[in-house]
């Protein structure tokens, strides 16, 4: 089962940055870069939402909200993705989630990080 641990959350000013880093473990790099790595995040009361998310391929998808600020990246190699946040706004404030996601031919595979706190405040 891989496991995910995310790390680099924090507390930042409103224009700061922040690069979250998540490391999968327990899976070769050969069967990480299978996967569709992305990266959500969450405010109480609200539904967990996509920010960015990459295929395999490298081809990424990027939330409109973020577009232009966050930028997401993978390391097949170390099992690593991370996500690049720049303009910080105090709306970017949640917990964000790692997420990793392999369509089998006959079983689907998802997991979650435990999330990382990120709060974005003069």
């Amino acid at each position: 089962q891989v496991q995910l641990v995310e790390s680099g959350g924090g507390m930042v000013q409103p224009g700061g940055s922040l690069r979250l880093s998540c490391a999968a473990s327990k899976v070769s790099g050969g069967i990480f870069s299978t996967y569709v790595m992305g990266w959500y995040r969450q405010t109480p009361g609200k539904q967990r939402e996509l920010v960015a998310a990459i295929t395999s391929g490298g081809v990424t998808n990027i939330a409109a909200s973020v577009k232009g600020r966050f930028t997401i990246s993978r390391d097949n190699a170390k099992t690593t993705v991370d996500l690049q946040m720049n303009s910080l706004k105090p709306e970017d404030t949640a917990v964000y989630y790692c997420h990793a996601l392999r369509i089998g031919i006959m079983n689907n595979y998802d997991y979650w990080g435990q999330g990382t706190q990120v709060t974005v405040s003069s």
